[in-house]
């Protein structure tokens, strides 16, 4: 029987500086307890140095690099798997599914940004793609639309497209406006007047549109920023709700000027969206499933774990998509190997016979898509709203 290393004498686990109640949490302890039974302390009454510091951190970085390293390896390599045993009750091998999943989400759009910024090409906003001889002449690029609202910016993208150049933000922005903001309507020169009590008495959907509406046309010829002055000259009551409706005017002035800003803002959204959604999500999973007695934190657990191999799928894609200038791995990863994936994950955590799995796949594939498409839609407006 093999012993135990000797622990040395100016070491915090020597015997000599442990202590009979923990520091921690107050539980007794014996000098035979290294650590605390029920926290997990270290017994130690040593000072602390910058020996004993450094050798804590690299003690922990070791720890955490061999969790990192196990949910990598069976989250990339063995779809379903990391979830099953999980499930079957070894987590301390694995990071914690809910925190590992923000953790790479927000490593990826914090990448994202770092790519925008260094080099002008956003994953979300891909106009950087070459235009061939036919679109450079028609003033088109491969997104059928126009570069350009004006003579004058004709000129200068017909200049940027003669050299082979990129659109640039300044340009991309433009095109966002147009597409967002629609027909342009003609310049107001007065607006209709309705008063507050006028507003009153109409119904609570139409009265909201209503101000909406008076709100909006008033900002557009008034120019006033101000909700508190606007107020007042509208004669409308100074609510919280009213200054928030005014406001509003200049928020949607932002995103017209800079969708870009406002869309990259949405993306990096995103995490928080799916963390909020998966709830709803591991609903159907629980119902589909209700004869594998998975409780329904296990089936959120299961969702988890395939966002965050789609978000490590999205930064390994980054760096060679970014060397070829165009998102081929990415298109990979969602239309073949994100589907493929969770059609593995699905049999090896279910253990299902493989028609019945595909029937399963295909139709929870389509709640995902109309489930998120419908609290896309509502978290968009949200926000928008606080934007």
């Amino acid at each position: 029987m093999s012993k135990h290393k000797p622990v040395p004498s100016n070491s915090r686990k020597a015997r000599k500086y442990r202590g009979t109640e923990c520091l921690n949490c107050g539980q007794p302890l014996d000098l035979s307890d290294i650590y605390c039974p029920y926290c997990s302390q270290l017994n130690s009454t040593k000072q602390l140095s910058f020996k004993d510091f450094f050798a804590e951190f690299a003690g922990s970085i070791v720890t955490y690099d061999s969790r990192l390293r196990y949910t990598l390896k069976d989250l990339l390599f063995s779809p379903g798997t990391i979830t099953k045993r999980y499930a079957k009750g070894e987590r301390l091998k694995y990071a914690n599914p809910f925190r590992f999943f923000l953790s790479v989400s927000i490593i990826y759009f914090i990448l994202q940004s770092l790519i925008t910024t260094f080099t002008g090409e956003s994953a979300f906003l891909n106009f950087n793609e070459k235009p061939n001889e036919k679109e450079v002449s028609s003033g088109k690029t491969g997104n059928n639309f126009k570069l350009y609202s004006n003579k004058a910016d004709s000129l200068k993208v017909d200049s940027v497209l003669q050299k082979n150049e990129m659109p640039n933000q300044r340009q991309v922005d433009s095109i966002l406006k147009e597409k967002i903001s629609g027909v342009k309507k003609d310049t107001l020169e007065t607006y209709e007047y309705i008063s507050e009590k006028s507003l009153d008495t109409l119904s609570r959907g139409e009265r909201l549109l209503k101000r909406f509406s008076l709100y909006n046309d008033f900002y557009e010829i008034t120019k006033i920023k101000s909700p508190t002055v606007a107020l007042d000259s509208l004669k409308h009551s100074n609510t919280g709700f009213n200054r928030w409706a005014y406001e509003k005017n200049n928020s949607l002035e932002r995103i017209k000027e800079n969708p870009t800003a406002f869309v990259l803002y949405l993306a990096q959204k995103t995490p928080f969206f799916l963390f909020f959604f998966t709830p709803i999500y591991a609903f159907f999973f629980w119902f589909l499933y209700s004869s594998k007695k998975y409780s329904y934190m296990e089936h959120t657990v299961f969702i988890f774990h395939i966002f965050s191999f789609v978000f490590l799928g999205m930064i390994i894609s980054l760096l060679p998509d970014l060397l070829l200038g165009f998102q081929l791995f990415s298109s990979l990863l969602f239309i073949l190997v994100g589907p493929f994936y969770f059609y593995k994950a699905l049999r090896n955590f279910y253990r299902q016979n493989r028609f019945i799995t595909i029937v399963k796949f295909v139709f929870l594939s389509n709640v995902f898509l109309l489930g998120a498409g419908l609290a896309a839609f509502f978290f968009f407006l949200a926000t928008a709203a606080f934007y």
